[in-house]
């Protein structure tokens, strides 16, 4: 080895059989987050399978499926205070710790509220490690090329994962039973946390940042209030006292959420952000976007189960082509929101689902897959062609330096829409008309929340047009002209 090389190897750290530190420290990343969006998924396949174990109805089921995102989406963006305040890497393996052990749990439920908060800390432990894992890579690479590679890496990974979600769930249950879609986490976890704990280098701490805690606690309460709302509205009755008490708990604790973050010195959700018509169009859309395609794919799965009486396995394999759909339009969706611009991809990709759902307004108990393939396949291709050039548009409209905290944001208001879509879209299927009759009012509710992202949100989108100069052009996906 001659000296430069030895000189490398030294600043990258020893690397053990020619994979250097910094590609472990990707692959620890990968790990985790791949994880997060694998349950995602594989979740919604065995729903079923946890109602017939269980005896639980359609709003137990959701509550399976909406505690852990109720938890992603209130906690994420004070995980990423946390990180900077004790360090990311310490944080990240205590996210990917819980939510490992959350996994056995739910393997072990003996019963339906068991697994629920079982659901609940792994949707915690998820919050706490994705916003950390994207730190840490960040810290590992310091060349911004090398960065941008890595990242990329990082999320087609997890792209990967949601992909397979489904078809890995059907097999998993068809062979092994429900309970073996939460045991395959372990010995992922086991790996993630070795590899990061053996080579992932810690960011600095940062004392000074504080934790909005009063801000947190609104937040939870206000996203579980709202969602057992719109849970129990679809079995008790929308005009039941304990759901109208639930639903004006959750508003008043909007109030409150939003006058704490006001005052606040360091809020967990900086209202200044949403001065710009940009950003709060942006995350708007994305919480619209999640409403419809989580919610759906937690209603389909019912559909084909309850209605047709597929198999977990032949469930799971119903998904592959709008989950690889997906995977397929996310790798060409960059260039496509560069050439033609943020607006035009996103109302591209939000009109490509909204065609999709009202192609499928006749659907009935008989209705033969054939007949659904295609508009699966649009359901996936429009979302994996939008959420770049989407992503692109709202970190486009905030400087650079507040570029974390926008995209956790983003994050937190698409997993708040995977709440709101699976509450509300599966409350319709307890309805008295059907299952059938919720699916259907369910597709018309999705084209009409897709409409809205794609372009009736309003003085958002009427800025990205408008903007002028260099804003106007970062959203956009081009360079700025040059005076």
């Amino acid at each position: 080895m001659t000296l430069s090389a030895t000189a490398k190897t030294g600043r990258a750290g020893a690397s053990r059989g020619g994979i250097s530190p910094t590609a472990l420290t990707l692959t620890a990343m990968s790990l985790g987050y791949g994880v997060v969006q694998l349950d995602v998924t594989i979740v919604n396949v065995a729903i079923n399978a946890i109602g017939q174990s269980f005896g639980g109805k359609v709003a137990g089921l959701q509550w399976v499926v909406s505690a852990y995102t109720i938890a992603f989406a209130a906690f994420i963006l004070s995980a990423g205070a946390l990180g900077d305040r004790v360090g990311a890497k310490r944080v990240f393996l205590a996210g990917f710790g819980v939510f490992t052990l959350a996994s056995l749990a739910c393997a072990l439920s003996p019963g339906l509220p068991w697994l629920i908060a079982a659901r609940a800390i792994q949707g915690l432990g998820a919050a706490v490690l994705v916003p950390n894992s994207l730190a840490l890579l960040n810290h590992a690479y310091a060349d911004g090329d090398a960065r941008g590679r890595a990242v990329a890496a990082w999320a087609a990974g997890a792209s990967i994962a949601l992909t397979i979600g489904p078809l890995v769930g059907g097999s998993l249950i068809e062979a092994f039973g429900w309970r073996s879609i939460f045991l395959v986490n372990l010995p992922i976890g086991a790996l993630g946390l070795w590899l990061t704990w053996r080579y992932a280098k810690d960011t600095a701490i940062n004392p000074s940042r504080e934790l909005d805690l009063p801000g947190q606690i609104a937040a939870v309460l206000m996203l579980g209030a709202l969602a057992a709302a719109l849970i129990e509205g679809g079995s008790l009755g929308w005009a039941d006292a304990w759901v109208m008490a639930s639903f004006a708990a959750g508003v008043g604790l909007f109030v409150a959420f939003a006058v704490i973050e006001l005052r606040t010195a360091q809020p967990m959700l900086p209202p200044a952000l949403f001065s710009s018509p940009i950003f709060t169009a942006a995350t708007a859309a994305g919480l619209l976007v999640n409403i419809t395609f989580y919610g759906l794919i937690f209603v389909f799965s019912l559909y084909f189960q309850r209605v047709q009486h597929l198999s977990a396995l032949w469930t799971g394999l119903t998904f592959v082509p709008m989950t690889f759909a997906c995977f397929l339009a996310n790798l060409v969706a960059a260039r496509f929101g560069a050439r033609a611009g943020a607006r035009t991809a996103i109302a591209t990709g939000s009109g490509i689902m909204a065609v999709a759902c009202l192609l499928m307004l006749g659907i009935d108990a008989r209705t033969p897959y054939i007949w659904l393939l295609v508009p699966f396949i649009g359901l996936g291709g429009g979302l994996g062609l939008l959420v770049p050039p989407l992503t692109s548009a709202l970190l486009g409209s905030v400087e650079k330096s507040r570029s974390g905290i926008a995209s956790g944001v983003l994050n937190a208001s698409r997993q708040t829409g995977s709440v709101l879509g699976v509450s509300l879209f599966g409350s319709w299927l307890a309805g008295s008309g059907g299952l059938v009759a919720g699916v259907r009012l369910d597709l018309l509710a999705s084209a009409v929340c897709l409409a809205l992202a794609a372009g009736a949100i309003g003085p958002g989108v009427a800025a990205l047009a408008r903007a002028p100069g260099r804003r106007r052009n970062r959203a956009d996906g081009r360079r700025p002209a040059k005076p």
